[in-house]
């Protein structure tokens, strides 16, 4: 089995992208294939010890799911089952994809939703990322620290950073993941 698994949701398809761009830097014994949150269960989630979980931020501030108009179901309708899962001990980095012009008040506020649950539940949170170079008048993801409590990417607005802050951010997390970059 991998020691890496890889959960996204997704709406239209980019965050399930930036997914792809993840596993493909790593072989299938240090990471699992993406998993859309709409297409697994909860004994998949908690069988990894690290976890990367990916997400983005939809309307108001939404997570992916049914009630943010969404197609099929993700975020929303997952995280109550996997509510009960202990995670202590596990680490998460965590992904988020917002759109910073035409949501500022808002900005990849599901990461931080994502960051809560997790934490909540005893998981340990790595992959920090600095506000620098970004536009934005608020988020739910900044932490008490200052920074994103995970990798923000604007795929609208900023899509040529993209595969810089990514390979950044996974040199950042290496060493809590002991991964071999």
């Amino acid at each position: 089995m991998s020691r890496i698994g890889l959960f996204f949701g997704t709406d239209t398809g980019k965050t399930r992208k930036v997914a792809k761009m993840i596993k493909k830097k790593f072989d299938d014994e240090v990471m699992a294939s993406p998993l859309n949150v709409n297409r697994t269960d909860a004994s998949a989630f908690a069988e990894y010890e690290y976890l990367i979980i990916g997400s983005p931020t939809l309307g108001e501030g939404l997570l992916p799911g049914l009630s943010a108009d969404c197609e099929n179901e993700s975020w929303e309708e997952f995280l109550p089952e996997i509510d009960d899962i202990d995670l202590t001990g596990k680490t998460v980095a965590i992904y988020g994809l917002g759109d910073q012009v035409g949501y500022p008040d808002e900005f990849v506020d599901a990461m931080g939703e994502l960051y809560d649950f997790v934490t909540e539940r005893g998981a340990k949170v790595v992959g920090s990322w600095p506000t620098d170079g970004y536009e934005f008048n608020h988020s739910e993801a900044v932490g008490e620290d200052g920074k994103f409590v995970g990798l923000a990417l604007d795929l609208d607005n900023q899509s040529n950073l993209t595969e810089e802050r990514l390979n950044a951010w996974l040199g950042q997390i290496a060493p809590d993941f002991d991964l071999p970059l």
